[in-house]
């Protein structure tokens, strides 16, 4: 199923079925296709899937945090007159996922994350010193998945861009030091809000012991794994990752 972006005011998302409201977050090279399984599973299902497209090549500089973009997610939910969403996010969209839900606790009834950055340094920006190499960004796309098939000709040539693009790249490794700065370690525990973490067992990006942290850190949470899988769960399973995330939610009753 294609999806049309709609753009109202400063937004531009995508928005498909009628329901409760799933706000997707995607990851710091992921595009809004990267859910389009997650959309159409679950737009058949009673939700409203609505994927906003993050500003991260677009907000200025001093603004390209984890911090802003979490402000941002909150601003969309008060233009759309949303009072309690689910969240869901991947990789950086799992760690603005959080954030958000740390600074407006009230808005969000249920997380879902899967490959979060916000407790392991490491998740995220680096390794580009060689950019202007088309077979080293191939490579660094395909390690982001078990199988590395599913890192298409299109995706590499993605990544390979965005890299190789000077503003792009400067707010890249922007967003990525943002990350390392707010590491949510300490705030975790303190954090109520029920969460579904979904990971891959092949994890290179943020690997397994990661997923096993934010289980032990958050007081309400559940995880499930994937066997054979890397940092893009929703990508490489699309039908065990819907599986896993629609028996939680209506476990929860959410």
């Amino acid at each position: 199923m294609t999806h049309h972006l709609k753009k109202e005011k400063k937004f531009s998302y995508i928005e498909a079925g009628e329901g409760t409201p799933i706000i997707v977050l995607h990851g710091l090279m992921g595009g809004l296709s990267n859910f389009s399984s997650v959309t159409d599973y679950f737009s058949e299902k009673g939700y409203k899937v609505l994927i906003p497209e993050l500003p991260i090549y677009t907000m200025p500089l001093l603004k390209t945090t984890v911090k802003s973009f979490a402000k941002y997610l909150h601003d969309f939910i008060v233009f759309k007159g949303y009072k309690d969403v689910i969240v869901l996010g991947n990789s950086l969209g799992g760690h603005i996922g959080l954030y958000h839900t740390k600074m407006y606790p009230e808005t969000v009834k249920a997380l879902i994350i899967t490959g979060s950055s916000g407790l392991y340094e490491s998740a995220m920006g680096g390794g580009y010193t060689k950019r202007g190499d088309y077979e080293v960004i191939k490579k660094k796309a395909q390690d982001v998945f078990y199988d590395p098939a599913v890192a298409t000709k299109e995706i590499v040539d993605e990544v390979y861009e965005t890299v190789n693009d000077r503003n792009k790249l400067i707010k890249t490794l922007a967003i990525a030091k943002s990350a390392i700065r707010h590491n949510m370690a300490k705030d975790l525990p303190k954090m109520q809000t029920p969460t579904c973490i979904i990971w891959g067992k092949n994890d290179n990006v943020t690997p397994p012991e990661v997923a096993e942290e934010f289980n032990e850190l958050l007081p309400d949470s559940e995880l499930f794994w994937i066997d054979k899988c890397g940092h893009a769960a929703m990508m490489e399973h699309p039908d065990e990752f819907n599986g896993i995330m629609d028996a939680w939610l209506e476990k929860r009753a959410f």
